[in-house]
């Protein structure tokens, strides 16, 4: 047995290069390693879980297995050194391998890491051993973080053109996997709106969505409500991929309107988020964002690192602590600058009358802005230590609830928010008073445990219980977690 180095460090290459490295080590007869052959305490796991599906294989066949997703996928090295790391683990079998592109970037590349994947010939022998399928996950959460509401569903629209489209010219049978969480931040609102909404010739038959959150309960909870929801799933992916108008060319002049709207609303959104010096310091004080962390209800760590900065955060904790305080602001923050950057208001009435996508884009913003409430969000922001600070972000953010609302109402023709789903804004209406107190109850609780000078004793569990009932409460009131 000997084990085999590789220099330099596949970490430190370039990704040309590292493409170049992997594919000329795939082209090679599989070499016999050492047990261990260089794992180190942190590569420990990743080389177990090789092995793992190489004995799941041995022992129960390849029906246990399902795609290995590829998070954070940036580059074709990522998704070459999966393969690479299985045929080592010595797998007989390697399942299929899905790259989940997340970020606004990764989005904007996936066309042209895709289309160097599938000119990499030993790849394209992966594939043959899967009938040439390629699923394909594109996130939800990570890219409305990165670039705000409306760039991320451009984004995310985009990238589904593109990605067809590399994959028809190699003939090779696309599945995307939609990594929609339960709000509207996340992908989240009515599926069988959004698989309408979808580009043309994205699902052609297949589709694949994950289901997470309370939306599992809210939705397969009762058979009767199960069966209609995956009525309307499989209507919604017929007719989506049946030829109809839907289907034709989006104009070029609402392309160039999407465009110049999603940038101006990204430059709105990251320049708050982003680039507003001590924004960090106001949402952790202005949401209970480490109230959250301490439930220990996630199957995750809240960062993926030890740190609240934005990009470091999960797409969960940074949507729930948003939601509970009542900004709700991945929903909308963004939007109302970005549908005022044209100067032609009766092209987008006619973009939200014609476009699906945009229809529902528009449509489930109402959603999250009928579900915020600034002056209950003003609360939570007297809990900001620097008054100066807590005002002038919060300024800025009612500010543009109410651009959003007004630019919104405007293109729909709506006289108020889900004007046209009436059951829907009822229920809001008729839960809201009853979410209201459990807001000012937790804001109480969040600033006694504040003043704390002890972290325990029998007064701060008391206090954390009280968090825990108003955190499960606001989140069912309101029915969306993150």
């Amino acid at each position: 047995m000997r084990a085999l180095r590789i220099e330099p460090d596949l970490e430190n290459l370039p990704n040309v290069e590292r493409t170049l490295l992997l594919t000329r080590l795939l082209a090679q007869s599989p070499m016999e390693l050492a047990q261990h052959p260089g794992v180190t305490a942190a590569t420990s796991e990743v080389w177990a879980l090789f092995q793992l599906i190489g004995r799941v294989c041995d022992v129960y066949g390849r029906e246990p297995l399902g795609a290995i997703v590829i998070s954070m996928a940036h580059s074709t090295a990522d998704i070459l050194t999966v393969l690479l790391l299985a045929r080592w683990a010595g797998c007989k079998y390697v399942p299929p391998i899905a790259p989940l592109f997340e970020s606004v970037g990764d989005l904007k590349d996936a066309q042209n890491i895709l289309e160097a994947l599938f000119t990499c010939e030993p790849y394209r022998e992966h594939l043959k051993t899967h009938n040439d399928e390629q699923m394909v996950m594109i996130g939800y959460s990570d890219s409305n973080k990165d670039g705000g509401y409306l760039m991320a569903n451009w984004a995310l629209y985009q990238a589904q053109e593109e990605i067809t489209q590399v994959t028809q010219k190699h003939n090779i049978k696309l599945t995307i996997f939609h990594g929609r969480g339960g709000t509207i931040a996340r992908g989240g609102g009515p599926a069988s709106r959004a698989i309408r909404a979808q580009p043309a010739g994205s699902i052609n038959g297949r589709f694949r969505v994950t289901e997470q959150g309370e939306i599992i309960a809210s939705r397969y909870a009762n058979p009767q409500l199960a069966h209609r929801h995956l009525e309307q799933i499989a209507s919604a992916v017929i007719l989506a991929s049946a030829p109809s108008a839907e289907q034709a060319p989006v104009p070029e002049n609402w392309r160039k309107a999407m465009e110049e709207m999603s940038t101006a609303a990204q430059k709105s959104y990251r320049n708050l988020v982003y680039e507003t010096p001590s924004f960090i310091q106001f949402w952790q004080s202005a949401t209970p964002l480490e109230e959250i962390k301490q439930l220990q209800i996630g199957s995750r760590p809240a960062s993926r690192a030890s740190t609240s900065a934005v990009d470091k955060i999960r797409a969960i904790p940074w949507v729930f602590s948003w939601m509970q305080s009542r900004f709700n602001l991945p929903g909308w923050y963004g939007l109302g600058t970005g549908l005022n950057s044209p100067a032609d208001n009766a092209l987008l009435r006619e973009m939200y009358a014609k476009w699906p996508f945009f229809k529902s884009l528009l449509d489930n913003s109402e959603m999250s802005l009928i579900k915020a409430d600034m002056d209950i969000a003003a609360l939570y922001v007297e809990l900001v230590p620097d008054r100066e600070l807590g005002n002038s972000i919060f300024n800025r953010i009612r500010e543009e609830y109410e651009r959003t609302r007004t630019a919104v109402l405007s293109i729909s023709g709506h006289a108020s928010l889900m004007e046209k789903e009436p059951i829907t804004q009822s229920a809001v209406q008729l839960r809201n008073p009853y979410v209201d107190p459990l807001n000012y109850i937790q804001v109480e609780a969040m600033r006694r445990l504040r003043s704390m000078k002890n972290s325990i004793g029998p007064e701060v569990e008391t206090l954390r219980d009280v968090m825990a009932l108003t955190i499960n409460g606001i989140a069912a009131g309101l029915k969306n977690t993150g």
